[in-house]
């Protein structure tokens, strides 16, 4: 027994150790379930109860040598995982999988960029709001259908009306009213509206508007304004035209089409042969709403405008379907991977 625990005591000394595979037979090899430490471990029950002391105390001896090796080497190698012995300069290299912005990312970064070169500043409010912000301060007569359940996601109904709110223009609210023009901000972020989701449709979708307020601003300032973010949005060639609309919050108010950029407004399925796609709203704040700030009508004037994210990026990325952008769905995700 003497003899087998010299022999392995020999084995561990010469056994070397340069790399991770050597440590890991080693191990196996010494101090593993199976090892030759275990099986004489295994033989102590035949050994005569008189030499049993000595011949265990030998073999404690030999664990620890074992044990004391293994832990030498293992440290020496994590501090030098670097050496030339720890890495296999043979294996091919590994592919890193490649992440992207989604296409609502790109565009509320590309449009935020776009009015930021003219002096326009991000402002941020909450998604969940009072009626006062999200509705009466806009003008809204109690009797208006967006204030309907069909329209609202509402949170609290009665005297502490809470709802998700319908657009963006609540943090215009909140702007005017803590803040003194001139006033020149836009506010992009995700909006509710209590709809059946569909291709052309959705409960949730993203907004940026915009406010500029101060003396003598006029439509064509607005007219201006829109004209140079379609042609940075959509081409040098992008073209607007105007259409007379209502909205509770301007006076007088338009819808913004831009030139088909898809079929140089020749026409096509997609503009429906009109050569023009509407891209936003916009108008003159309405006095009601300039009072209702604290900001006196009589001494400044302003313009707004919202449009809908994801109808620019419908546009500029020629996706059909709303319902895309919030499925998560990786081969969609793909097509907007950078180049590298």
């Amino acid at each position: 027994m003497k003899n087998k625990i010299s022999d392995v005591s020999i084995q561990i000394n010469s056994f070397e150790i340069n790399n991770i595979l050597q440590l890991e037979a080693f191990r196996i090899q010494f101090l593993g379930s199976k090892s030759e430490i275990k099986n004489l471990f295994g033989e102590l029950k035949t050994v005569p109860n008189e030499d049993k002391k000595s011949i265990g105390k030998e073999l404690n001896d030999l664990r620890i040598q074992a044990e004391e090796k293994y832990a030498e080497h293992k440290e020496k190698l994590e501090n030098n995982t670097t050496s030339k012995e720890a890495i296999d300069y043979s294996k091919p290299g590994e592919n890193f999988s490649v992440g992207s912005h989604h296409p609502i990312s790109l565009v509320r970064r590309e449009i935020i960029e776009i009015f930021n070169r003219i002096g326009f500043v991000v402002s941020e409010g909450p998604e969940i709001e009072d009626d006062w912000h999200n509705f009466s301060a806009l003008n809204f007569p109690p009797e208006h259908p967006a204030r309907d359940m069909q329209d609202t996601f509402f949170i609290e109904k009665g005297e502490n009306e809470m709802a998700l709110r319908t657009h963006t223009s609540s943090v215009q609210v909140r702007v005017m009213e803590n803040q003194k023009p001139p006033i020149r901000t836009i506010s992009p972020g995700r909006v509710y509206r209590n709809e059946a989701i569909s291709a052309r449709a959705h409960c949730f979708f993203h907004q940026v508007e915009g406010l500029y307020i101060d003396k003598n601003v006029s439509f064509a300032d607005l007219k201006q304004t829109l004209l140079y973010f379609a042609k940075e949005m959509f081409g040098e060639k992008a073209q607007i035209r105007l259409r007379p609309s209502y909205f509770p919050f301007t006076e007088p108010s338009a819808e913004v089409d831009v030139s088909c950029s898809i079929c140089n407004a020749k026409g096509c399925n997609v503009c429906k042969y009109t050569g023009w796609l509407e891209i936003l709203g916009c108008g003159m704040v309405d006095p009601n709403v300039l009072e209702a700030a604290g900001i006196d009508s009589k001494t400044y004037t302003g313009y707004a405008f919202g449009m809908g994210i994801e109808r620019i990026t419908q546009l500029k990325y020629k996706v059909n379907d709303l319902r895309l952008y919030s499925e998560n769905d990786v081969r969609f995700l793909k097509q907007f991977t950078p180049s590298i």
